[in-house]
């Protein structure tokens, strides 16, 4: 298949905000890439540098019982340290 017959559902290019942060939790050293954009609706994409997962994350998705440690793969302490560090940036 040739570019040219590519059917995209979109293509757009957009200025984002990308913060690098790295920190320790009681339980777990947390690497992140978080970016801030307009195509989300105020969401998140939180990117973890270690595991190589990523979500798209609001406060709506923080109060899901199961999702982090889902998304990240972490055991439930784990995912409450990075549920109060996400809900500080909201």
């Amino acid at each position: 298949m040739s570019s040219e017959e590519w059917m995209f559902l979109y293509d757009d290019t957009e200025n984002t905000r990308t913060r690098f942060v790295s920190f320790m939790g009681e339980t777990n050293r947390f690497d992140l890439a978080i970016t801030t954009t307009e195509r989300f609706y105020g969401k998140l994409l939180i990117l973890n540098l270690q595991s190589n997962r990523f979500a798209i994350i609001g406060e709506d998705d923080l109060e899901e019982p199961g999702y982090l440690e889902h998304v990240y793969q972490l055991s439930g302490e784990e995912a409450e340290e990075l549920k109060q560090f996400i809900y500080s940036l909201l």
